[in-house]
């Protein structure tokens, strides 16, 4: 039961949803339009494309002892950007060792100043100052925060790694693999299922059990995953698709009932939740030719989509 509702909350966490897209060269200009028209509704920013992080975030940064210091102290840091509020999220201070190695800074999304005060009087974190609700919205429009907690890792030139530093915290508490870089394929599970709402998702389900059964499956589709992030990167873009496989659990079972997939494997498939569409490849073997034809069917929009 707990699976089936996190699905319903992928799902219904993304509506109602406004992108501003250019139209000469189909890239987004900002996932958050909702914000943008409460904030701007004279477009007096437009086209709200995006800014660098440092002039978004410019300005006063507040310590938990009351204390302040610029944002420029950021500078050639590793920075992370939390949203949340008193009401999701209850961390312990001691858990706050684990953003040491990089420096954490809260954007609050709490529903009052005292509500702020009490939560971040907890935490050993900088913070976006509460009554500066301008800045404040500026950081969610930046990246497009759908949903809270969220944690958006930064390197040192301020560009962003991942939009899923919660998850690679939660998975990776000693820090072994940070800073983090997306990796081009990964596991279905419960903690990084939240992935499946950022996007399109090629999921691979295979007939696996144990540890390590998946290997063989990652294998297959990896070059094509780190083919696909290589073309974008060097356009400076998102990937338009993430890539998973899957193994047989109970996360996989939900999947499948709540996608009303079949039950064969492998079973190659696309899964986009915000539009609630699918898309499946059922064949008797799967070959990198085979994936490789489907991505590219997909990102031509050759494919007939099955509603989820």
């Amino acid at each position: 039961a707990l699976l089936y509702i996190l699905l319903q909350r992928l799902l219904s966490r993304v509506i109602p949803s406004l992108v501003f897209v250019d139209a000469a060269t189909g890239k987004v200009v900002c996932r958050n339009g909702l914000l943008v028209v409460r904030d701007d509704p004279k477009g007096l920013e437009f086209p709200w494309g995006p800014k660098p992080f440092a002039e978004v975030v410019a300005g006063p940064l507040l310590r938990n002892n009351r204390q302040t210091t610029d944002s420029s102290s950021l500078e050639g840091h590793y920075v992370g950007v939390y949203f949340s509020a008193h009401w999701v999220s209850r961390e312990k201070t001691e858990e706050g060792q684990r953003w040491l190695y990089f420096t954490l800074l809260h954007n609050s999304v709490s529903r009052s100043e005292e509500s702020f005060k009490q939560y971040f009087s907890e935490m050993p974190w900088l913070a976006v100052p509460y009554p500066d609700e301008a800045r404040r919205s500026r950081l969610n429009r930046l990246y497009g925060i759908q949903g809270i907690p969220t944690l958006i890792l930064l390197d040192a030139e301020g560009h962003m790694i991942t939009r899923q530093g919660r998850v690679e915290v939660l998975n990776d508490p000693e820090c072994r693999l940070f800073p983090w870089h997306p990796r081009p394929v990964l596991e279905l599970s419960e903690s990084n299922a939240v992935q499946l709402h950022e996007g399109p998702c090629l999921v691979l389900f295979v007939d696996a059990e144990e540890e390590g059964e998946l290997e063989p499956a990652k294998e297959l589709i990896q070059p094509i995953a780190e083919k696909l992030m290589a073309k974008y990167k060097a356009k400076e873009e998102e990937t338009p698709l993430l890539f998973f496989v899957a193994g047989e659990d109970d996360m996989t079972d939900s999947l499948r009932d709540y996608t009303n997939l079949p039950e064969a494997a492998p079973l190659l498939t696309i899964l986009d939740m915000s539009a609630r569409a699918k898309y499946v490849r059922d064949v008797e073997e799967i070959t990198p030719a085979v994936v490789e034809q489907f991505v590219g069917d997909f990102l031509a929009e050759k494919l007939k989509p099955e509603p989820i």
